[in-house]
């Protein structure tokens, strides 16, 4: 095998591993939402869209500030246990109305349902190539293959 072979098949295999452990995250961190009541859980594949900052998002629900922190805190818990793996950036805890957890290649978007209406970041991201919600047991709802985004009115 030729030195390019060689690189070529190190950055396959290293693109395998990064995709495996952004599964395992995603998955640990909708366990970790669910295990505290989380309502609505969306995640959203962005990787076919080249201006996501992310590769997935994770949004859900809660129906109170501390119920959105306890989410926030349980799944940096079970993160850091399940893959050692520690949060890159958590912004908005203090007001827990809408809190993001960035792991850099998933970001989580927890939110005060009133908030989550008014954002709509599920709208905003309608073209993401797929979206997957969960039922509280865990399983999955439903599938949705891309929509196109809704058109944006002129004032």
């Amino acid at each position: 095998m030729n030195n390019q072979s060689q690189i070529q098949q190190a950055n396959d295999t290293s693109i395998r591993r990064r995709s495996a452990s952004t599964a395992q995250l995603v998955s640990v961190i909708i366990d970790s939402i669910l295990d505290k009541k989380g309502e609505r859980v969306v995640s959203m594949n962005l990787s076919n869209l080249s201006d996501a900052m992310t590769d997935y998002f994770v949004i859900c629900e809660a129906n109170s500030p501390t119920q959105v922190r306890a989410i926030a805190d349980h799944i940096e818990e079970k993160v850091q246990q399940s893959l050692q793996m520690r949060i890159n950036h958590i912004e908005g805890i203090d007001t827990a109305e809408w809190v993001l957890v960035d792991y850099f290649d998933v970001m989580v978007h927890i939110f005060l349902r009133e908030k989550r209406e008014l954002f709509a970041l599920e709208e905003l991201w309608a073209d993401a190539a797929t979206t997957t919600e969960y039922n509280e047991d865990g399983s999955t709802k439903h599938i949705t293959e891309p929509q196109t985004a809704p058109k944006r009115r002129k004032k």
